[in-house]
């Protein structure tokens, strides 16, 4: 369906948009993906297009978190903290946040917020 417009196809002109901008400036990436129930990060090398450093609700389980609900904006906050914390061991203090074309509020906004707060620049 050619002409046809629905909110992916909208996403993902957003995200063209987006990561043209930051493949230009030759920062590390923060990509942060997000789903009904989950939401994961992850750290590529602008060099090697190689994932350095993730971090995502699904760790709950691991770590037996098991009173939180991982689709909300407390989760976010605790993967903000994780992904900061984790990227900063490597060594990596300045990324770009790509945001993979979702709008830029609610957990997506908690989680960029708590990885400015543990020690990203971005």
């Amino acid at each position: 369906m050619k002409g046809k417009i629905n909110k992916r196809s909208i996403r993902i002109r957003r995200y063209t948009k987006i990561r043209k901008k930051i493949h230009s400036t030759c920062n590390f990436r923060l990509v942060v993906h997000r789903s009904s129930k989950h939401i994961y990060a992850q750290i590529i090398s602008y060099k090697t297009a190689m994932v350095l450093v993730c971090a995502s609700t699904l760790e709950f389980k691991r770590l037996d978190i098991k009173n939180l609900y991982t689709g909300n904006k407390e989760s976010a906050k605790f993967v903000g903290t994780w992904i900061a914390e984790r990227a900063l061991k490597y060594g990596i203090k300045k990324v770009s946040f790509d945001r993979s074309g979702f709008k830029y509020h609610g957990r997506l906004k908690e989680l960029a917020e708590s990885a400015r707060k543990s020690g990203l620049i971005f």
